[in-house]
C-alpha cells in the first residue's frame, strides 16, 4: 500500500478515464432533450465548456513555448524534453478530472446559485476574489508547498512533480491527487468566498478558472514572457507576479521561490533565489541561445502530416506518424496554415537535441511535397534553401544536411548548385546519400547473388549498382535510357562490368527475390515479383505493401547513439530514436569533422568509410 492521494483511482483506465465526464454530458444530454434547446442555466454545460477551454489554454501555451522559431532566444532551460519526460507527463489532465468532478459535486449542491440567479458580471465578486487569492490562496499554497519540500511528504508526494527535468504547460498538471487538490484548494478559495458573500457571476467562475491556468502555464513555458524592462521600469512588480526563470529555478534548485503567483511571500518567507532577477535578464536578452553545430534542413510532407510537428500535438509528434481520425477535423486549419507559409513563411526551427555536447537542429523549408514537383515552384524552394544555408553559415553552423526532395538532383543537383554559386561556404553541405546507400547495401543478406533495382540511374541506385557489381552480384538495372545505362556500366572496373545488366521491362525480374526500389511501384508491377521477394525501399514516399507473400523494408534509418540527450519527437513515420539515413549521415559528418562537402554524385568508395564512422559513433541500423 502506497501512501494516501498518492497515486491516481483511476490510472488504470487509461483512455477510458474520460468516462468519468459521462454523468456531465448525460445531465446536458438530458436538459437538451427536455428544454430543446442548449440548456445555458446547466452549471454540467459550463463545466464542460470550462473543461473545454481549460485543455485549450493548456494547448495554446504548450504550441507557444514550442514554437522555437519564436521562443528559441528566451528558452530559461536550453535542454529538450525526452521521451522519458513525456510519457510519464501523458496523464497529465487527471488533475483537470479531478478539479472538474469536484466542482460538480459543489456546483450540484443546493447550498451553490443556480446559473439563471446568477449575474453576467459583478465587479464586486472580482474584487473580492482578488482580495482573498492575495490574503488567503498565496500564503496557504506558499506554505503547502513549502510543507511539500520537507522528509517525507517531498519522497511520497512531490518528487515526481519534480522529476520532469524541463517544465513544460503540461508539467503544471502532472503530480499526484493530494497535490491536485491544494490546487484545487488555491484555485476555489476566492470563488468560495465570492459567492458565499452574494458577488459572485457566471464571468468570475470562466475569468478566475482560466486566468490561474494561464499563470500557471506561463510560469511552466520555460519561456521568458515578461520582459526585464518590465521590472526595471516598475521594481514592486516582481513581488506581485513570478516569471519562467524564477519558477525554473525552483523546479531545478527545489530550496527557493515556493510562491504560487506572487514572489512576495518568497520575499517574506526569506526563501527568493538570489540569482531569480539577473537570470531572468539574461534569458530574456537572449543570453542563453546558442548556435547549432549541425542542422537538418527538411520539408513538409503533406497537409496532414504537418500537424506531426512538436509544437502541435505533443501526443502525436512523441510517436511515429500514423493518421488518426481525431486529426481530420482540424484539416482545414493545417490546410490554412499550407497557405500561410506559401506566400509568407521561411525556413524554420522545427526540434532540437543534443548529442556529446553538440546541438543539432532540424529546420524546415515552407513547402510541401507535391510543391517540389510544380515547375514554377522550383525557382523559389531553391531560394529557400539557398538562404537557409547561407543562413547556417553566417551562424556558425558546421555541417547543414538536406533532407529527401530538398536534394533533389533535377531541382539544385544533389546540392550542386549551393556549392558551385557560393565557394567560400565555411558550412559544408551534405546530402547523406552515402549512408543511405550503405544501409541499404547492408540490409542485403550475403547470400544474395542477384539484385533487381529500380531507380536505377539516380545517384544512389548509380552508386548502388557500381558497390554490387564489386561483390559480384548480378544487378539489373531497370532503364529505358541505355544512354545512362552505359555510362554507369562504364564506370566500373572492366572484370565487373558483366554484372551490370540493362532491363527495361518488370518481367524481367520475375526470377528474382531481391528488390532495391528507388521507384514508386503500383500493384501491377508488384506482381512481377516472385513469392518471398523482399522490397528494400529507397523511394519517398515509401511503396504500399500490396503483396502478402512478400516483405517490405522501411526506408533507410538509423538508430542514434544511446547518448542523445532531449530527443522528444518522432522523425515522421520513424521509431523513437531513429532518424532518416541523410540525417544520420549528416551527425557522422559533423562528429567526424570532415572539410568536405557532400554533394552530386555519390563517390562509391566512402561507403564502407562512411559506414564505419557511424558504427563507430554508436549508429545503429534501425
Amino acid at each position: 500500500m502506497g501512501a494516501p492521494l498518492a497515486s491516481w483511482p483511476w490510472a488504470s483506465l487509461g483512455s477510458y478515464k474520460y468516462l468519468l465526464y459521462g454523468p456531465l454530458v448525460a445531465k446536458v444530454a438530458h436538459a437538451w432533450r427536455e428544454t430543446g434547446s442548449l440548456p445555458l442555466g446547466s452549471w454540467c454545460l459550463h463545466l464542460l465548456l470550462l473543461l473545454a477551454l481549460r485543455s485549450l489554454t493548456f494547448q495554446l501555451w504548450f504550441s507557444y513555448g514550442n514554437m522555437l522559431f519564436f521562443t528559441r532566444r528566451r528558452r530559461v532551460v536550453k535542454d529538450g524534453v525526452d521521451f522519458r519526460q513525456i510519457d510519464a507527463e501523458w496523464d497529465w489532465d487527471n488533475m483537470v478530472i479531478l478539479q472538474t468532478l469536484v466542482a460538480a459535486v459543489a456546483m450540484g449542491s443546493a447550498a451553490f446559485p443556480a446559473v439563471s440567479e446568477l449575474r453576467a458580471w459583478d465587479p464586486r465578486g472580482w474584487a473580492l476574489a482578488l482580495l482573498l487569492h492575495v490574503a488567503v490562496s498565496e500564503p496557504a499554497f506558499y506554505w503547502a508547498h513549502r510543507a511539500l519540500h520537507r522528509g517525507p511528504l517531498f519522497s511520497q508526494y512531490h518528487a515526481r512533480h519534480h522529476s520532469s527535468p524541463v517544465t513544460q504547460p503540461f508539467t503544471a498538471g502532472f503530480g499526484t491527487p493530494l497535490e491536485a487538490l491544494l490546487l484545487t484548494l488555491a484555485m476555489g478559495a476566492p470563488l468560495a468566498g465570492a459567492f458565499l458573500a452574494g458577488a459572485g457571476s457566471v464571468s468570475l467562475v470562466y475569468g478566475h478558472v482560466l486566468l490561474f491556468d494561464c499563470l500557471r502555464c506561463m510560469g511552466y513555458s520555460n519561456v521568458e514572457v515578461i520582459s526585464h524592462r518590465a521590472f526595471a521600469a516598475f521594481p514592486p512588480l516582481r513581488y506581485l507576479v513570478y516569471t519562467a526563470t524564477y519558477l525554473s529555478l525552483h523546479h531545478r534548485e527545489k530550496d527557493c521561490n515556493f510562491c504560487l503567483f506572487m514572489p512576495l511571500y518568497d520575499a517574506l518567507g526569506g526563501t527568493i533565489s538570489s540569482r531569480s532577477w539577473g537570470l531572468q535578464r539574461e534569458v530574456d536578452q537572449g543570453m542563453n541561445d546558442r548556435v547549432p553545430d549541425f542542422v537538418f534542413l527538411a520539408h513538409v510532407v503533406d497537409v496532414v502530416s504537418s500537424m506531426h510537428v512538436p509544437f502541435a500535438f505533443r501526443s502525436c509528434s512523441s510517436l511515429p506518424w500514423a493518421m488518426r481520425p481525431v486529426l481530420l477535423p482540424l484539416w482545414p486549419v493545417a490546410f490554412a496554415f499550407m497557405l500561410l507559409q506559401w506566400f509568407f513563411s521561411k525556413t524554420f526551427t522545427v526540434s532540437f537535441y543534443f548529442l556529446r555536447g553538440r546541438l543539432h537542429q532540424t529546420w524546415s523549408v515552407p513547402r510541401y511535397g507535391f510543391q517540389y514537383f510544380i515547375p514554377s515552384a522550383k525557382k523559389g524552394i531553391n531560394r529557400q534553401i539557398e538562404l537557409a544555408i547561407l543562413r547556417a553559415d553566417k551562424m556558425g553552423v558546421k555541417v547543414i544536411s538536406l533532407a529527401a526532395l530538398n536534394k533533389n538532383e533535377a531541382l539544385n543537383g544533389g546540392g550542386t548548385l549551393f556549392v558551385n554559386k557560393h565557394p567560400n561556404l565555411r558550412v559544408r553541405v551534405v546530402h547523406g546519400n552515402t549512408l543511405t546507400a550503405a544501409v541499404i547495401l547492408n540490409e542485403i543478406p550475403s547470400s544474395v547473388r542477384e539484385v533487381f533495382l529500380t531507380g536505377a540511374t539516380s545517384k544512389l541506385g548509380r552508386a548502388i549498382a557500381l558497390y554490387l557489381c564489386r561483390k559480384r552480384i548480378r544487378v539489373l538495372m531497370l532503364t529505358l535510357s541505355t544512354e545512362r545505362f552505359l555510362k554507369i556500366q562504364r564506370e566500373a572496373p572492366p572484370e565487373f562490368q558483366q554484372y551490370i545488366v540493362q532491363v527495361t521491362k518488370y518481367q524481367a525480374a520475375q526470377g528474382c527475390k531481391t528488390w532495391i526500389v528507388g521507384k514508386w511501384l503500383s500493384p501491377r508491377e508488384q506482381r512481377w515479383a516472385p513469392p518471398g521477394t523482399h522490397f528494400h525501399q529507397f523511394v519517398v514516399p515509401p511503396i504500399i505493401g500490396f503483396r502478402r507473400d512478400c516483405t517490405y523494408g522501411k526506408l533507410a534509418a538509423m538508430r542514434l547513439p544511446k547518448d542523445v540527450e532531449g530527443l522528444g519527437s518522432c522523425e515522421y513515420t520513424m521509431e523513437r530514436g531513429v532518424v532518416h539515413a541523410c540525417h544520420a549521415g549528416g551527425v557522422v559528418h559533423c562528429l567526424e569533422g570532415w572539410e568536405h562537402h557532400e554533394v552530386g554524385a555519390l563517390e562509391v568508395d566512402r561507403i564502407d568509410v562512411v559506414w564505419e564512422a557511424a558504427l563507430k559513433h554508436g549508429l545503429t541500423p534501425a
